[in-house]
């Protein structure tokens, strides 16, 4: 990993970078073109950041490489009720992990999931769930996340 690389955690300044980083990886995950109507996307991705920055409730980085800007991800925090498995409640979403292409394969991404479960475990966060493309799951399952064949999902 190239040591001049800067991992920025996000603040409410860097919404618009958010945003569009949101967008890019939309469109990477869902193979989406570019002429796709992003919009409504965009303005809820928009109101999420300010607010979840504000409260704590989403943690992002972004990554640079001399100011232009190569990688982001972040984790979503949010309370269930407490189980046997979990008894405080809190679970945690990683989300919008990005590396773009000419810099892959460098660690980025493996040192940007890393201070966000860093952040997690902070937090007192117990699960941690994600999503995972094919080209990001061998990342996940050398970080040690294991497929789970028991969740099931209704899309309303």
């Amino acid at each position: 990993m190239k040591e001049n690389y800067e991992y920025k955690k996000a603040t409410i300044e860097d919404t618009d970078e958010l945003v569009r980083t949101r967008i890019t990886v939309l469109r990477a995950a869902n193979k989406l073109s570019d002429d796709v109507d992003m919009s409504l996307v965009e303005k809820e991705s928009y109101e999420y950041y300010k607010r979840a920055l504000e409260t704590g409730e989403h943690i992002g980085y972004l990554v640079y490489d001399n100011g232009t800007f190569i990688g982001a991800g972040g984790v979503s925090f949010y309370q269930v009720m407490p189980t046997y498995h979990n008894s405080t409640g809190k679970k945690a979403y990683i989300m919008n992990m990005y590396t773009a292409p000419e810099y892959r394969r460098q660690g980025i991404a493996f040192h940007t999931l890393d201070l966000l479960m860093n952040d997690a475990k902070k937090q007192g966060v117990l699960q941690i769930a994600l999503d995972a493309t094919d080209m990001g799951r061998p990342l996940y399952e050398r970080y040690g996340f294991v497929k789970m064949e028991d969740k099931m999902e209704l899309k309303v």
